[in-house]
């Protein structure tokens, strides 16, 4: 079975597209910052917390480590209706991926929290550092140092999960390329168009994450 391709069918619709990847980077933006902050919580609890926060952070971080994403927005969008709680399918999914990736980035930064000298915590406390002043005077700036390339990472995974958005009728980028193949069955023209979109999507974040670690905060790091 032959199959000719028509770009000159969906050209038209490129820019339809590329209104959707504003829309996904919408999206990886707030879940990755809600994410981070989430996890910057989780791994003060976790490290200098007490017994009974730890063990609340640990059944979090177990629920939505394993358990997959999708279900746990399914849960969020059909689930607390039924509790008088409406969302819409954008709010869903951002609240379901930030909740997500906090799990995920209380293990990335509670490995930034367990690279810290003991020496720079001693130094905090002989100062009468507050925990919150331990946080974000000495804790904060090591870890991120430490932890920019890992969460770099995190923040490309988030633009990639954002596809899923496309199942609860959210017209980000997989979301609209969807309705463009409904109208035109260039099934094959349209997700080469969106897989290069997404590539690109990826370099232009992974070339401004570069820049930015570098002047911020000395970290060597590479596109490739």
């Amino acid at each position: 079975m032959s199959y000719t391709l028509h770009y000159g069918q969906v050209w038209g619709y490129v820019p339809y597209l590329l209104a959707g990847a504003v829309l996904t980077l919408q999206l990886a933006a707030i879940s990755f910052l809600a994410g981070a902050l989430i996890g910057l919580l989780c791994a003060s609890i976790l490290s200098f917390g007490p017994r009974a926060a730890r063990i609340a952070v640990r059944v979090y971080c177990t629920f939505f480590l394993n358990t997959p994403l999708l279900v746990q927005v399914f849960f969020i969008f059909f689930v607390l209706p039924e509790a008088g709680i409406l969302l819409s399918p954008f709010t869903a999914c951002a609240i379901g991926m930030s909740l997500n990736a906090g799990a995920y980035m209380a293990e990335i930064e509670r490995a930034g929290f367990a690279s810290l000298r003991r020496a720079e915590l001693d130094a905090a406390a002989t100062l009468g550092f507050s925990l919150p002043q331990t946080i974000g005077f000495v804790i904060v700036p090591h870890i991120v140092r430490a932890l920019f390339p890992p969460l770099s990472n995190q923040f490309i995974i988030q633009i990639m999960t954002t596809s899923l958005a496309a199942i609860f009728a959210v017209e980000e980028l997989t979301g609209r390329a969807y309705n463009v193949n409904a109208q035109t069955f260039r099934t094959l023209e349209i997700f080469s168009i969106l897989a290069v979109i997404y590539v690109a999507l990826t370099i232009v974040a992974s070339a401004v994450l570069v820049v930015a670690g570098r002047r911020l905060f000395r970290v060597r790091a590479s596109v490739f």
